[in-house]
Parts: C-alpha cells; structure tokens; sequence
C-alpha cells in the first residue's frame, strides 16, 4: 500500500536511469514524496482548454490546486486491465539514435495491432521528434492513444535515479511542449494524461502541472521489462499482479526493453483465458477510479 507522504511506485533499475530514458524494472522508493492520491470522485468531460485533442475523461483537481493521480480503475465488476507502454527518449539522446541506437519498437506495435490489443501509449516529446512517422500511425490508430510522458524525460521532482532536473518553474512548459511535438507529428489520439519521468513526483510537482489540464497517470502493476534478458519472468511478473482495474506499466523503446514484445505475446492469451478484456487508460477512467494508491 503506498504511504501518502513518503513513498513513490517507481523504476527500479536505479544506476542505469540516468543513462537510459526506459527505466522499470520494478518498484521501488523515491526521496521525492508523493502527495495523496486523487479522490474517487466521478470522472468529469475534458475542459476546451485542454491540449488533448479527444474528450477523455480526467479526474478533478484537488482543491488544493494538485493534479489529481490515477492508479487504477475499479476492483469489482468487469475484469478489465489496461496495458499502457512508456515511449522514452530524453532530450540529449539524439546522438545516441544518430549511431543507430533504436529507441523505438514498431515489433511490439504490430502485435498489438494483430492481438487487437487496446492500449495507452505515454510518448515523451522527444520520442515523436525521432519517429514521427510512427508518432503518427500510432496516434492515428483508433485501437491506441498517445498520452504524455513529457518532452524532455527529465525529473519533475529530485532525487529521481539520476535523471536531469527540469529547469525550476518549468514543468508546465515541458508538459505542453510535448503535445506540441505530438501535434507536429500528426498524433490525432491524444489523452490529456501524463506520466511523470522515472514515476517520481512531490506536491509541488502536481500544483506545478495542473495549469496542464492533465491527470497524472501511475500504475499498479510493474511488468520489470526495462532492461530483462528474457521475456518469461517479465510474463510472470504481470501475470502475478494483474487485478480487476489494473494499469500495467510496461515500454516501447527496444534497446532498453528487448523483450517486450515476446512478453505480450504470452500476457496477452493467458489474460484473455481468465477473462479480462484489454482497455484504454482513459476507459479504466471513465468507469469510475477505484484508486487508492493501494
């Protein structure tokens, strides 16, 4: 169960995160202390300001000008799950991709598409920068859509695995600066949802995103892709966790999560046998949070 003041769902492979943008393989503990998860208030319609182009439900913002979190959807009724895969580049990694390094994984998509597999795919601006061509057929694929990781994959909130900081005061403009990048790439499917870099945010953090329109989306359930050497434990690992209402954390960035696309493979069926149905995060949403944090 998370403690509202001190710990953070995060990524685990903590040396390696300030080097590579995919970091998860697993949950751990932040310095940077959460605030209170957001309330199970009903979901309300998207205001017109907001940068997302669909009318997605979000969640209220607090009264004390937080942005609320989601963490997953309700624990009874319909068994339904939602897979969502963090699309990470950082800001400084163009070098890296110019040698040929693939932070992208159009595999796992097109698994996806076969398997018909719903899902909610968190793409930091940069990314859609890279791969604009597959920013747009993902964000034009009615089956996905493209909520917000950031631009820059920076850390909203320190110590946060060694990412870079974004600049003091400048957390809304990383956040609105990736829609940009979305909208210049042609991405229709936009959710105003977003994922904090490295899952590590403070109460500063959610006042200081909330002029967004956004609600921070965490998860439930860690696959442990980031990094695996094979698919089989990462199977394991979610098919152990997954609950009615889940959110599974999982990447699209094949040089730091090879074997993604071998785990859907298994996921998916063997979920679909103990009958769960595959969503959007934005569906888990609007059939009421169950979120607790817990």
């Amino acid at each position: 169960m998370h403690s509202p003041t001190r710990i953070v769902r995060s990524f685990a492979a903590l040396a390696l995160c300030g080097g590579l943008a995919a970091c998860g393989g697993g949950s751990g503990k932040s310095s940077a202390a959460p605030a209170a998860p957001a309330s199970s208030a009903a979901a309300r319609p998207t205001p017109a300001a907001s940068p997302a182009a669909s009318a997605a439900p979000t969640l209220p913002v607090g009264s004390d000008g937080r942005a609320p979190v989601f963490f997953h959807g309700k624990r009874g009724g319909a068994k339904r799950v939602a897979l969502t895969f963090d699309a990470d580049m950082t800001s400084d990694q163009g070098p890296r991709a110019a040698r040929g390094e693939r932070f992208d994984n159009p595999e796992l998509i097109t698994t996806l598409r076969r398997l018909k597999v719903p899902a909610t795919v968190f793409m930091t601006g940069r990314w859609a920068e890279q791969y604009p061509n597959q920013a747009r057929s993902i964000g034009g694929d009615s089956l996905f859509e493209v909520a917000n990781h950031s631009y820059s994959h920076h850390a909203f909130a320190t110590p946060c695995y060694g990412l870079p900081t974004v600049p003091r005061g400048g957390a809304r403009a990383d956040v609105e600066r990736a829609f940009d990048a979305f909208r210049t790439a042609g991405v229709r499917n936009m959710v105003p949802y977003f994922r904090f870099p490295g899952g590590c945010y403070d109460d500063a953090a959610l006042r200081a995103v909330a002029p967004a329109k956004v609600t921070a989306v965490q998860w439930d359930v860690v696959s442990g892709d980031a990094f695996a050497k094979k698919a089989g434990p990462v199977a394991d690992q979610v098919l152990a966790q997954v609950k009615p209402g889940s959110v599974v954390v999982m990447h699209c960035t094949r040089s730091a999560a090879p074997t993604t696309e071998e785990a859907v493979r298994r996921i998916v069926p063997e979920l679909r046998a103990r009958g769960y149905e595959f969503v959007r995060v934005s569906d888990l949403i609007a059939g009421g949070s169950g979120s607790s944090g817990s």
